[in-house]
């Protein structure tokens, strides 16, 4: 099971600070799972996001262990 968390629920999550402050900021968080059987899993809609300026990319991944 793969999913991105949202620009919300990272921020919630992991605060960031940068100085100086960039113009664009884009998180990207992926989240998975091993799964020993199949589920249904709603195909998440992912918002586009256009660079201008000075322009800051994190990306990261966790895995869901329990």
């Amino acid at each position: 099971y793969i999913r991105f968390a949202d620009e919300n629920e990272i921020s919630k999550n992991m605060g960031l600070g940068i100085d100086p402050k960039p113009d664009t900021l884009i998180r990207v968080m992926m989240v998975w799972k091993g799964l020993n059987n199949s589920m249904d899993v709603k195909e998440q809609e992912l918002d586009e996001v256009y660079r201008e300026g000075y322009t800051v990319v994190e990306w990261g991944g966790a895995e869901i262990n329990d």
